[in-house]
């Protein structure tokens, strides 16, 4: 049986019907076969500009093939649209998507500019549609463990955060390095140490901090910087320095044209935790949470778990219940906003 022809989960609601807008590499090797895999969604539609790979992907899923990204969205067959295109395309067709009544899944970073990111949300509010971005990461059980592990007092008073995402360079002509594309560091990996921050805010806070508005960040950026390689046009590495309050540090650092390291460590009064590989392990992969404290490494173990899969059964969740989007989404393009223009060349 293939997924477009499984009839639904163990309940008697049908799975979620998906269309897949693009072929990109992160559609086909990760989300199409989670997809596929998940008994709460299914995949209906493969749209995409390349008539015979879109065909040949659609087959391999037992769904439709469409030659345009507007025609999934006027077809009443379609629950629900995944958006894996590169960054300067993801408001729009996120935006086209959630007009025309469908709950959307779409890559990091959902928008380039704080606007566009407060605009989806409220469109998604208004016509109680689900919108999702796809931060793969934190359904990652491990960072439970290490909010737990920091909470019940493992390494003191947190200290600082320091946490990293760098990845070898890509071919040239990769849509990473074209900035009409939406290409660059920040926004292709600096989205996951300033999530990481986002997400660990919690133990980073000082205690009984008040929380803020609505969407404001409770990190207040300090500074940051970029760098760009000679003739290059878009950002290949970058940082920033954050503060959680009362001079609690955040180091970010990211880059494209690095050796591989994701991790993040949090340092205390008495120890120090360190999750690595943090954002993308693989579904096997059993995690050492490293604790270092008086002298002795202590290493705890996480369960291992597929991200992937647990994101797609969490935003079938999010379809089935209406869920508001997370406030996250809009926190995150403020900082990355706000990062951006502190590192951009004067």
């Amino acid at each position: 049986m293939t997924g477009h022809d499984r009839p639904g989960t163990g309940s008697d609601r049908p799975a979620v019907r998906v269309a897949v807008l693009g072929t990109a590499d992160i559609a086909r090797r990760r989300m199409l076969p989670a997809f596929a895999a998940c008994p709460d969604t299914t995949v209906a539609v493969v749209a995409g500009r390349d008539p015979e790979r879109t065909a040949a992907l659609a087959r391999s899923y037992g769904c439709r093939a469409a030659a345009t990204y507007d025609e999934p969205l006027a077809d009443d067959t379609v629950d629900a649209v995944y958006v894996p295109l590169p960054n300067s395309l993801h408001h729009r067709w996120a935006r086209a998507a959630l007009l025309a009544g469908k709950h959307v899944l779409v890559e990091k970073p959902a928008a380039t500019s704080a606007a566009d990111a407060e605009e989806l949300v409220a469109l998604a509010r208004d016509r109680g549609l689900a919108l999702v971005e796809n931060v793969l990461f934190p359904h990652h059980p491990q960072h439970r463990e290490a909010v737990r592990l920091v909470t019940d007092g493992a390494i003191g008073r947190v200290q600082s955060l320091e946490a990293a995402f760098t990845v070898p360079r890509r071919a040239e002509g990769d849509i990473r390095h074209r900035p009409e594309l939406g290409g660059g560091a920040l926004w292709d990996v600096g989205v996951y140490p300033v999530r990481a921050a986002l997400h660990l805010a919690a133990v980073l806070m000082p205690p009984g901090a008040p929380p803020g508005p609505p969407g404001a960040s409770p990190l207040r950026l300090v500074g940051a910087t970029s760098r760009r390689r000679p003739g290059e046009a878009v950002d290949t590495a970058g940082s920033a320095l954050l503060d959680a309050g009362e001079g609690v540090a955040v180091q970010l650092t990211y880059g494209l044209d690095h050796a591989y390291r994701s991790s993040y460590t949090l340092h205390g009064t008495t120890g120090r935790l360190t999750v690595e590989p943090a954002f993308t392990p693989p579904a096997d992969h059993r995690p050492l949470l490293r604790l270092e404290r008086d002298g002795t490494v202590h290493d705890h173990p996480a369960a291992a778990a597929d991200q992937v899969a647990r994101a797609v059964a969490a935003f079938a969740q999010a379809v089935r219940t209406r869920a508001e989007p997370s406030g996250d989404l809009v926190t995150q393009a403020r900082l990355l906003a706000a990062v951006a223009r502190a590192a951009a060349p004067a």
